[in-house]
C-alpha cells in the first residue's frame, strides 16, 4: 500500500509520538521512512530569543546540533524496529513547503505528521505546519494526535 513514509518531526513529545507510530506502521507494512527535520534560517527581526541573542553563525551551530539529536532520537526508533530510513535536514522558512517538496523529491507515498491541535483564535491567527501540509499537499498524509 504505502512504500515510503515520511514523517517530520520537530522533537516535540507530539512528534515523537507521530514518529512511534509511523515507524510501527512502516515496520507492520514493510515500507521505509524518511526522517525530516526543518529548521528556520535565521532572521535579523525575529520574536525568537536564539535569534535575537546568537549571531548567525552560533544560530546555525546551535539549530544543526538541535536537528541532529532530533534526527538521531528519530533513527533510533527506526533502526530498533528493523525498519529501514533516511534523515534529511532542512532549513526553510515555510516548513510546510520543505516538508511536501522532501516527500516529493523523496517519492513518498504518505506523511504521518503530528498536530499540535490549536482551536479557536489561536488556530485561526497561528495556523499550523499540518494544515498547511493538508491544505497545499496531493500526497495523503495521516495526522497523529
Amino acid at each position: 500500500m504505502y512504500s515510503v513514509i515520511l514523517i517530520p518531526t520537530d522533537g516535540s513529545e507530539l512528534s515523537g509520538k507521530a514518529v512511534a507510530h509511523g515507524v510501527e506502521l512502516a515496520q507492520k507494512i514493510g515500507a521505509r521512512v524518511v526522517l525530516l527535520n526543518v529548521t528556520l534560517p535565521f532572521q535579523i527581526f525575529s520574536a525568537e530569543a536564539a535569534m535575537i541573542e546568537d549571531t548567525p553563525s552560533d544560530y546555525a551551530a546551535r539549530a544543526s546540533e538541535l536537528a541532529e539529536k532530533v534526527l538521531d532520537a528519530a533513527a533510533a526508533l527506526a533502526k530498533a524496529a528493523g525498519v529501514a530510513y533516511e534523515t534529511i535536514q532542512v532549513e526553510n522558512d515555510r516548513p510546510y513547503e520543505a516538508i511536501i517538496e522532501t516527500a516529493s523529491q523523496k517519492g513518498c507515498d504518505l506523511i504521518i505528521m503530528s498536530s499540535h491541535g490549536r482551536r479557536g483564535i489561536s488556530a485561526l491567527l497561528l495556523g499550523s505546519e499540518t494544515s498547511k501540509v493538508l491544505t497545499h499537499c496531493a500526497i495523503p498524509v495521516l495526522v497523529h494526535r
